[in-house]
């Protein structure tokens, strides 16, 4: 398709006003850019997610802590964003893949992924010099995290480990790390520490230079064993499914091996009803000699929390859709 056709005069990309996603927008506005599309626009909006630090992810969904309307986890960081592009404010929204809603409202769809950048959670440690992972960290050490997913396998993996809440974003976590001694470590997406260029390195544990006086040690954990969110690591550019003009756009930043990945995570997340604190793990990849999509889960209990999780693993040919492949991994699970 040309870079000529199907296009609107100033494409507006809205975006959240943190660091990272600032970052992002203009990652999204610079492959737009490459492919052609030199009118670009971006927009900042602030989120009911970004409103309010004060309150853990999981109590927005109740109005008594919210002061207002239960979002359910759902649209904490999504809800403004798309209010303006049915406004006609924007054209696309720009969104860490992992924090959208699992279901769209009908009006919407991730019409574009950029190539994702790396999947694997890092854990950070006060110490920089100690060689920390999750098998080293204290005895009864605590870790502060938003995360219910990373809270669940890190209490999996190490029953005796103090898991407590941590909201804010990337620079305020590692800073509240430095600041309270009563924490070992936190947890953060390498693909943001990445992004921000906290954590240039290919190496997979050492110590990451926070500012001029102070450090911090990282392990970047094994995506096999300690399994990702669904979407972690995705830019995901959402617009009006009737806006065919953006979508035309936006097709031609897509990068397909990654879409195919994230719809099949998304699409298992919606046959589970999960929503974005959901405690699950899902890793897809490629086997690109074979032409083979894999996918495995890791599915914890969302009310018995001393409940082994539930595991699974499946593989399709490429031409296999994401929806199948997602049916697979339900029926490997679950059974027929």
């Amino acid at each position: 398709m040309s870079s000529e056709t199907h296009r609107v005069a100033t494409l507006i990309l809205g975006s959240r006003g943190s660091d990272l996603a600032v970052t992002q927008v203009r990652q999204t506005e610079a492959c737009l850019i490459q492919a052609g599309h030199s009118q670009v626009e971006v927009r900042i909006i602030n989120t009911v997610g970004d409103k309010r630090p004060d309150l853990k992810l999981s109590e927005f969904s109740d109005p008594a802590a919210s002061g207002g309307e239960a979002i359910l986890d759902k649209g904490i960081f999504t809800k403004e964003l798309e209010e303006a592009l049915l406004a006609g404010e924007i054209h696309a929204a720009v969104h860490s893949l992992k924090d959208v809603p699992t279901e769209l409202h009908e009006s919407f769809a991730i019409s574009a992924t950029l190539e994702r950048e790396a999947i694997e959670d890092v854990l950070l440690c006060r110490n920089a010099g100690a060689p920390y992972d999750i098998a080293s960290l204290p005895q009864g050490g605590t870790v502060a995290t938003s995360s219910v997913r990373r809270a669940r396998q890190l209490s999996w993996l190490r029953p005796d480990l103090k898991l407590v809440d941590i909201r804010g974003n990337v620079p305020t976590r590692i800073r509240k790390l430095l600041q309270t001694q009563e924490w070992d470590a936190i947890m953060l997406a390498r693909a943001g520490l990445k992004r921000l260029g906290f954590l240039e390195t290919d190496d997979r544990s050492g110590s990451l230079n926070f500012d001029q006086d102070s450090s911090v040690g990282f392990c970047v954990l094994d995506a096999g064993e300690f399994l990702p969110a669904a979407g972690q690591g995705a830019i995901g550019i959402e617009s009006r499914h009737a806006d065919t003009e953006t979508s035309a756009a936006l097709a031609l930043i897509n990068h397909q091996a990654t879409f195919v990945r994230v719809s099949a995570e998304r699409a298992f997340l919606a046959r589970l009803q999960a929503g974005c604190q959901t405690p699950v793990g899902l890793l897809t990849w490629w086997d690109d000699e074979q032409e083979v999509l894999s996918m495995r889960t890791r599915i914890f209990d969302e009310k018995n929390l001393d409940a082994a999780p539930r595991e699974g693993e499946v593989s399709a040919p490429a031409t296999c859709s994401p929806e199948d492949l997602a049916d697979q991994l339900m029926r490997e699970v679950y059974g027929d």
